[in-house]
C-alpha cells in the first residue's frame, strides 16, 4: 500500500519547529443499509485534524454522526450494514509512517487498536464483561499488544488502576465490575484505554449517566493524563460545558456534516453557523432569567442568522440541509459537491453551500494546532 501523506502544518507555539498533525479524516462518508430504503448516509464528508497533546472536541447532537467518525478510525463499524463510502483516515504511527486506517488489514488494524490508538465506549456497564475480575480485562488488553508475561501485565494493570485514582489497586483488581460504581467503572475503562500508552484516546460521551462531581473527576483526570502521557484525546460530545472547561479545537457537527470548526475561545466567542449560535443560545445562565429558553429552530428558521458570515454579502452562505440551495448553487460532480468547508477567518472554519462564490475552493481538512497548554502562562 502507498504510503499516504500528511500536509505540513502550523508552528508549535511550545516548541518552535514545524509540526504534524496525529490524524486527520479527510471527506469521510460512511452509509449503512437500510434494507428495501436508501441506504443511510451517517456521515457525509467529515473533515476534521488532531494534533499531539491536543484535546479535540466533537459537538452535536444524538444522530450527527460523532460517533460513528470515531468508530470509522478504529474500523469498529461493522460491515454490513455499514460501509466506508469514500475519504481517508490518516494516522501518523508511533515510526512516523502515515497510513489509511481505512485501508489497513484487520491483523495490522490489530497493531493500533488498542495500542496506538484507545477508545473509552458510553457506558461502563456494557463495556465490561460481568463474569470476569476487572484485572482480567485490562490484563487481557496489555497482553494483547505488550510482550510482556503475566507478572508484568499484572504489575501494567496495577499502575494503570493507580493512575486512574482507583483506591486499592492490588486488591480492586480482583474485583468484579459489579461491584464498582458507575463512576469507578468508567475508571477502569480508562485504566483498560491507557494500560498501553496510546498516542491518541478517543472518549465517546465518558461521563454519560454520571453524576456531576465524578463527571469533573473523571474529566481531570483526562486532562491530566492527556498531559502527561502526551496524548491526544478527541472527546465527544453534546455537553458545551464540558467542551468549554476541557477543549482546545471544537468541531460542530450536524447530519454527518462539519458544520464549524475552531479553536474553543473563537467558537464561543464568535460563533459564525447559526446551528453553533443555537446551541450556544439554547443554553440557560445564571445571569439571566427567562421564562422559557431559546430553541435551535428559533435560531436556525430565522433568515437573518444565514446573513451575519463574513463574506454573505458576496455570496457564501452557512450550510444547512433544511434550507433551499441557494440560486447560484455550482455543485460538483461528485458526493457531498454542494457542500464545502471552508476558511472564513483566521483559524475558523464554517460548512457553506458550495456556490459561485466558493466554487474552487479546495477540500482540505481544517488545520489547528492550538492548545491551550501552550498559552504563556498569566501570572
Amino acid at each position: 500500500m502507498a504510503e499516504a501523506t500528511i500536509e505540513q502544518t502550523q508552528t508549535s507555539q511550545r516548541t518552535g519547529i514545524a509540526e504534524q498533525p496525529l490524524m486527520q479524516v479527510k471527506n469521510l462518508a460512511v452509509s449503512f443499509d437500510n434494507g428495501s430504503g436508501p441506504r443511510i448516509q451517517a456521515v457525509d464528508g467529515v473533515r476534521m485534524t488532531v494534533y499531539p497533546r491536543q484535546t479535540l472536541a466533537v459537538v452535536g447532537e444524538s444522530g450527527c454522526g460523532k460517533s460513528v467518525t470515531s468508530m470509522s478510525s478504529m474500523q469498529l463499524v461493522p460491515r454490513p450494514p455499514g460501509r466506508f463510502d469514500r475519504g481517508e483516515i490518516l494516522y501518523r504511527k508511533e515510526n512516523d509512517e502515515v497510513v489509511n486506517l481505512l485501508e489497513l488489514s484487520e491483523s495490522d488494524m490489530r497493531k493500533i487498536r488498542g495500542n496506538e490508538i484507545a477508545m473509552i465506549f458510553q457506558e461502563p456497564m456494557t463495556s465490561l464483561n460481568p463474569v470476569y475480575t476487572v484485572g482480567d480485562q485490562i490484563i487481557e488488553a496489555i497482553t494483547l499488544h505488550q510482550n510482556v508475561n503475566s507478572k508484568e501485565a499484572m504489575k501494567i494493570a496495577i499502575e494503570a488502576m493507580n493512575d486512574v485514582g482507583i483506591p486499592d489497586p492490588e486488591g480492586r483488581i480482583k474485583a468484579y465490575p459489579h461491584q464498582f460504581s458507575g463512576g469507578m467503572r468508567q475508571r477502569v475503562m480508562i485504566a483498560m484505554a491507557l494500560a498501553c500508552q496510546p498516542r491518541l484516546l478517543l472518549a465517546d460521551e465518558p461521563t454519560t449517566a454520571l453524576d456531576v462531581t465524578i463527571q469533573a473527576q473523571i474529566l481531570e483526570l483526562l486532562k491530566t493524563l492527556k498531559e502527561q502521557r502526551n496524548m491526544a484525546v478527541m472527546l465527544i460530545t453534546h455537553d458545551l460545558g464540558v467542551v468549554a472547561e476541557n477543549a482546545d479545537v471544537v468541531c460542530v457537527m450536524y447530519a454527518g456534516r462539519v458544520v464549524e470548526f475552531a479553536n474553543v475561545y473563537d467558537l464561543y466567542a464568535n460563533p459564525m453557523h447559526p446551528y453553533t449560535r443555537g446551541l450556544l443560545a439554547s443554553i440557560p445562565t445564571v445571569h439571566s432569567k427567562l421564562h422559557r429558553l431559546t430553541t435551535i429552530t428559533e435560531v436556525v428558521d430565522d433568515p437573518e442568522q444565514f446573513k451575519k458570515l463574513p463574506g454573505a454579502d458576496q455570496g457564501i452562505t452557512p450550510w444547512w440541509p433544511w434550507n433551499d440551495a441557494p440560486a447560484d448553487l455550482s455543485a460538483r460532480d461528485e458526493p457531498a459537491g454542494d457542500y464545502v468547508l471552508r476558511k472564513v477567518a483566521k483559524d475558523h472554519w464554517v460548512g457553506v453551500w458550495r456556490t459561485e462564490a466558493v466554487k474552487n475552493d479546495d477540500t482540505s481538512p481544517p488545520d489547528l494546532s492550538f492548545r491551550i497548554s501552550d498559552l504563556p502562562k498569566s501570572d
